[in-house]
């Protein structure tokens, strides 16, 4: 690794959420961490380190804090797929985070609000605004792009569980639910890292949930890409 290089981070949790990168960066060199491989690369002119974290909140920061701790990160991008909570949002519309909660850090019994880290200042992490300015310029031919709340937890959600868990819209006014952007949002924050997750719709989290994710995931993914690739070619 040059310490003289300043490079950007690009995670996501599965294969077909970096897989698209991949194939188009220039990989310099890869380095294995246990089930984890980082490629340093080039990608539209950025130097880049590219990962897949594996599904879930622990992954997602266990890599995030790896890539600051190793690398001079400049931005840290989290990329891929997530439930629709708006209704004005269809399968294949890009959510960019204006900021992200966990709504599975409920301590409400002692005081706290949901989402809030309790006996800290920590609740919602904000995205920086820079990034989220350069993905609004993106362009996609047939869906939309909306910048809104992204409110994370460890279970893939359905219409069962959104049905009971009406607090996700009505309380934390989310706009999408995934499994890994706050807790990486979390670890940038803590670090003053610039960050943004980037996150494609790829079901609706209702009863057709399971199915759209699995149909639609390898071509939503297209469109994270389109958002990252805007981001890498316009940022100084």
């Amino acid at each position: 690794m040059d310490e003289a290089k300043e490079f950007i981070g690009i995670i996501g949790a599965m294969d077909s959420e970096v897989e698209r990168y991949l194939k188009e960066a220039t990989i310099n060199q890869t380095i294995q961490w246990d089930i984890f491989t980082l490629y340093e690369a080039q990608l539209f002119g950025k130097d880049v380190v590219i990962v897949k974290s594996g599904v879930g909140k622990v992954f997602a920061s266990m890599l995030c804090e790896r890539l600051i701790d190793e690398y001079k990160i400049k931005a840290i991008l989290f990329t891929g797929v997530a439930g629709a909570l708006a209704k004005d949002l269809n399968i294949g519309d890009v959510v960019i985070s204006s900021d992200c909660i966990q709504y599975d850090m409920d301590v409400e019994a002692l005081g706290f609000s949901r989402g809030t880290i309790p006996y800290t200042k920590y609740r919602n992490f904000v995205s920086d605004p820079n990034l989220r300015k350069l993905a609004m310029t993106a362009k996609l031919e047939r869906n939309q792009i909306f910048e809104g709340r992204i409110l994370t937890g460890d279970q893939f959600l359905t219409k069962k569980e959104t049905d009971q868990f009406t607090y996700l819209i009505q309380e934390l006014k989310g706009y999408a639910v995934e499994m890994e952007g706050a807790a990486v949002a979390q670890v940038c924050t803590l670090n003053k890292t610039p960050f943004l997750i980037v996150r494609t719709i790829s079901d609706k989290a209702d009863g057709t949930a399971l199915e759209d994710f699995t149909k639609f995931l390898p071509i939503v993914a297209q469109n994270s890409f389109v958002i990252v690739k805007t981001i890498l070619q316009n940022l100084p």
